[in-house]
């Protein structure tokens, strides 16, 4: 049976992303996966990694409680807005402050190579964007997607890492966001 972790990283709770992430946890739990949910904005948490890694900060309650949900998984939903071409700072604080080495990935000694600790777990990024989805690549280079994708997830070991883009939000319909919230839930209902 699937573990789904999934990841809200939008900081408004009435935002689409909050309903994407309710849709595809009804998904997930009918196709019968376990669920767990971790809504970034409701951790109690300092987002500054205020030392880098030359020091290692005391991991508060809420991200000691992300980080077991994270060991838990299997397939981890990440559910977030791109914002000026990147993720919420947030979210973002989330990352620095959670995905540490030793925890995530670990370094190799005299190597510039690295120890992927997260392996074995799958993921899926579903992103909201006030752009078509194929602008934001072509044009942008899609950021938010390279940075969690391949300097985040799959560099801490978590593959195959699949993405989906829902969009243009500024200017959706009602029946278009009724349609992407029935897109997420599908999503979901396809895990097993």
């Amino acid at each position: 049976m699937k573990k789904i972790l999934i990841i809200n990283g939008h900081p408004n709770k009435e935002s689409l992303n909050h309903s994407l992430c309710e849709a595809y946890k009804k998904g997930a739990t009918a196709a019968g996966c376990e669920v767990q949910e971790i809504v970034i904005s409701d951790l109690n948490f300092n987002p500054n990694l205020q030392y880098g890694y030359k020091k290692r900060m005391e991991l508060e309650p809420d991200l000691l409680d992300a980080w077991q949900k994270t060991q838990w998984s299997n397939h981890i939903v990440w559910v977030h807005p791109v914002w000026w071409g990147g993720l919420p700072a947030i979210t973002k604080g989330f990352i620095d402050r959670l995905f540490l080495p030793g925890m995530a990935f670990s370094y190799k000694e005299n190597s510039v190579f690295w120890n992927k600790l997260l392996k074995g777990r799958s993921a899926h990024i579903i992103t909201t964007l006030d752009q078509p989805g194929w602008y934001y690549r072509l044009f942008f280079g899609r950021p938010s997607i390279n940075q969690l994708k391949k300097s985040v997830l799959q560099f801490c070991g978590i593959s195959p890492v699949k993405h989906t883009y829902i969009g243009i939000v500024k200017t959706a319909s009602e029946k278009q966001i009724e349609n992407w919230i029935n897109k997420a839930y599908n999503l979901g209902k396809k895990l097993k």
